[in-house]
């Protein structure tokens, strides 16, 4: 998904992320791939931060994808 998600225009991106049902899941999975891929206790602190406050950090992600064509705190290295 991680994958998927880096080559995804920043259109389509901001598209998933502007669906409030659709933009929660996508960025669960985009999250959980990134935690997978790069552990770390920062994306693991996020993630769980992501579940209770998952309706509030959309809008976050929204604006940061926006700006910098990825999601807070899961840019791969």
């Amino acid at each position: 998904m991680l994958k998927w998600w880096n080559k995804t225009s920043r259109l389509v991106k901001l598209i998933l992320l502007i669906i409030p049902f659709v933009n929660w899941w996508v960025v669960l999975f985009v999250r959980f791939a990134a935690f997978l891929n790069h552990p770390s206790l920062l994306r693991l602190i996020v993630l769980i931060a992501y579940l209770l406050l998952g309706w509030a950090w959309g809008f976050i992600d929204f604006v940061w994808v926006l700006l910098f064509n990825h999601l807070t705190f899961a840019k791969t290295m």
